[in-house]
């Protein structure tokens, strides 16, 4: 059972004072995050990539490019590469260079991501959504398991015959493939024998099983060995000394950011109540005390199959020491409970 963070890099104005810091800062605070989550023992640091202004990272294999340097056990992934609209040669080029720098410890989430704006900004036409994915993700592949490669495709320049560099240190270079849950993309992954994340924010967690059930069908299905496949929950949440001091302040970003985004989407007015339904037990908020959280965690690996946790936090601005201290909780509290649990657990299955 592997435990780790994932973050937006988020800038949206600080609740408490209404302050929106920079982009600048809040990359490095972010690094400050991966290097205390490596220094704690946790397992895995995810980015993931946005192009719009309440968003600092852009480029995500860079911001853990400058963190690889200065960690030494923690995994570094994308949470998602927006595939749709990247070039997959460039992708494999970037996270390789992470890989050398991290000696081994880089891995791509590739997703169509949740928002749209990188299709203008790089010329690709949303008719296409569905299209550029899957072909990119055919390159994508393609270059994990060839140094040369011959390639043509209908919306990329043809590659004859080619050398990628630089090679990265892993073979192959792990690439994931980010789903919010959508049918098609589960069985994609599980067909093409790729890790799968599931981005379970919403609803009850435990609806999430019979699409894990569904993943490992696709993968036998196929050919692959479904014992060896990994599944992953990227799941809002956050820790404090005590949970009602972690509910009190997770709250307020939390609600304006999701307001934020539900204005943009039509979504009704995200409240107290709303919330408080979700840090329940049953609920997709991992909001409370170390105990909190490790017990919503250890039956979300039970009941779903989960084989990593990734906490998303912040959702929102928080105070930078507020999620350095939920990233400590993480790594010396909850994280130990989860595993020793799981591991007397799966002892005795």
């Amino acid at each position: 059972m592997e435990i780790g963070i994932s973050t937006f890099v988020e800038t949206t104005p600080d609740v408490r004072t209404g302050e929106v810091i920079s982009h600048a800062q809040r990359i490095r605070e972010v690094v400050e995050e991966i290097v205390l989550a490596d220094q704690v023992g946790l397992d895995v640091f995810g980015v993931g990539e946005h192009h719009r202004e309440d968003y600092a990272a852009s480029s995500p294999a860079v911001i853990l490019a400058a963190a690889a340097s200065q960690t030494e056990n923690i995994r570094l992934t994308s949470a998602v590469t927006v595939l749709s609209s990247a070039d997959p040669v460039r992708v494999f080029q970037d996270f390789a260079t992470l890989d050398g720098i991290s000696n081994g410890r880089a891995e791509i989430m590739a997703g169509r991501g949740s928002f749209i704006e990188s299709f203008p900004l790089f010329g690709y036409d949303l008719r296409d959504y569905e299209e550029l994915f899957d072909e990119k993700l055919d390159l994508l592949l393609k270059l994990q398991m060839s140094e040369k490669i011959t390639w043509s495709g209908k919306h990329r320049p043809a590659i004859e015959n080619l050398g990628v560099y630089p090679r990265p240190v892993q073979k192959p270079l792990p690439i994931w493939i980010g789903s919010g849950g959508n049918q098609e993309s589960v069985v994609r992954a599980g067909l093409l024998g790729l890790p799968l994340v599931l981005a379970i924010i919403g609803g009850s967690p435990l609806h999430f099983a019979p699409l894990v059930e569904l993943y490992k069908k696709a993968a036998e299905h196929a050919g692959h060995d479904s014992s060896k496949l990994k599944v992953a929950s990227h799941s809002h949440g956050f820790i404090a000394d005590d949970t009602e001091t972690a509910a009190d302040k997770f709250f307020p970003p939390t609600q304006y950011a999701m307001n934020k985004l539900g204005k943009e989407r039509g979504w009704g007015p995200y409240n107290r109540s709303s919330f408080d339904a979700a840090r329940s037990f049953e609920g997709a908020l991992y909001v409370g005390d170390a105990d909190t959280v490790a017990e919503k965690i250890i039956h979300l690996r039970k009941n779903v199959g989960i084989e990593r946790f990734m906490l998303h936090v912040p959702v929102g601005t928080m105070p930078h020491e507020d999620v350095m201290r939920a990233i400590e909780l993480l790594g010396t509290k909850v994280a130990p409970k989860v595993k020793e649990e799981v591991a007397r657990w799966e002892s005795v299955q």
